[in-house]
């Protein structure tokens, strides 16, 4: 199929095949909340004619997204609970987010910040928030690490890009600069000279944080992408979410994690879905995650191992989920410990 343009509504989802007028009604419910946008790479990447295909699942929304489980969260990971300027979260001593821009090229189904991206979300810095978010920084010492996130920052044109990373040029301290993004997969001919160059700075080093789920959105463009980036110096790892129905089989993952590494990217963060509303469908268990990941262990090199965590609710930080730092009381809790010793409970107490 021959798509050119964004799919970005119910009715465009309709007119590509994507979705079926007779859930239109249900669907309309789901977009009046959450955005909706498939760009034309991954549109082609879907295959129609499988009902569980894993790429549809990901971006295709559906009306079980309405379904709001009593653990769920508008903010799952507790990111204003740590954010003293908007567009700035403080989590770890280190290092913080920055996030200079809320919408995406693409809104994955299960995003973890799904109430706060897109048209309707809290929308891009404007110049006295980057500012003050930049001020901060400035007069946070201890600030190692800058990671632009959002949304993502990719969205931003190169000369937008090229304004933060000059900012931060004249920040001593902060040494490294990081990126998360889909862009690479879902848009990789954004990926240009101009882009690159943008994303440079002297005094800093850069890592691309790319997201992609499932092995099949490693197309023969997005491998170009990333050869660009990694050809100009800039380092990649990845970071992927276990998620029912796209990659909670060790064949799959393991097929995606090799993938990585064929392409030079160094395979980071596997996380535990978020508690994000609406998104109960996409969520294993401990357990089923713990046995996967657990499966991989001889199957695959060293070098394609991700680690596998989960982002304790309320903003306490990155647990290990297959270290001792997840443990099960029983009836599917687990007590969890943060970074700092702190205990919490898994899903927390209402």
């Amino acid at each position: 199929m021959n798509v050119v343009k964004p799919l970005k509504s119910v009715d465009d989802l309709v007119k590509a095949g994507l979705a079926a007028p007779a859930d239109r009604a249900g669907l309309e419910g789901v977009a009046a909340r959450y955005a909706i946008a498939l760009t034309p790479a991954v549109t082609r990447l879907i295959d129609r004619a499988d009902p569980s295909d894993p790429i549809a699942r990901q971006f295709v929304p559906d009306a079980a997204e309405l379904i709001v489980a009593p653990e769920e969260r508008a903010d799952p990971i507790g990111d204003h609970a740590h954010s003293p300027v908007e567009g700035i979260v403080h989590r770890y001593p280190d290092r913080v987010l920055l996030k200079a821009v809320h919408v995406c090229p693409v809104y994955c189904r299960f995003c973890f910040r799904r109430e706060m991206v897109g048209p309707q979300g809290l929308g891009t810095l404007d110049a006295a928030a980057m500012e003050a978010a930049f001020d901060y920084i400035g007069s946070h010492r201890e600030i190692w690490e800058v990671i632009l996130t959002g949304g993502d920052p990719l969205v931003l044109s190169p000369r937008r890009l090229r304004e933060i990373m000059e900012a931060l040029a004249g920040i001593a301290h902060v040494k490294i600069v990081r990126f998360h993004t889909r862009v690479p997969v879902v848009d990789p001919e954004k990926i240009d000279d101009a882009l690159i160059a943008a994303l440079k700075a002297s005094g800093k080093t850069v890592y691309v944080a790319l997201h992609a789920n499932h092995a099949r959105e490693l197309t023969a463009e997005a491998r170009a992408a990333c050869a660009r980036l990694i050809d100009a110096g800039i380092a990649m790892v990845s970071q992927s979410v276990l998620l029912k129905g796209v990659n909670d089989d060790p064949d799959v993952l393991a097929e995606l994690m090799k993938a990585f590494v064929e392409i030079r990217v160094k395979p980071y963060y596997l996380h535990h879905p978020d508690l994000a509303p609406g998104t109960s469908h996409f969520r294993l268990t401990i357990e089923e995650g713990q046995r996967i990941v657990a499966a991989l262990r001889g199957r695959i090199s060293g070098l394609c191992q991700p680690t596998y965590i989960l982002d304790i609710p309320g903003g306490h930080g990155k647990a290990v989920v297959s270290g001792s730092t997840v443990r099960t009381t029983g009836d599917g809790c687990y007590s969890v410990s943060d970074y700092r010793g702190g205990e919490h409970s898994y899903p927390p107490a209402e």
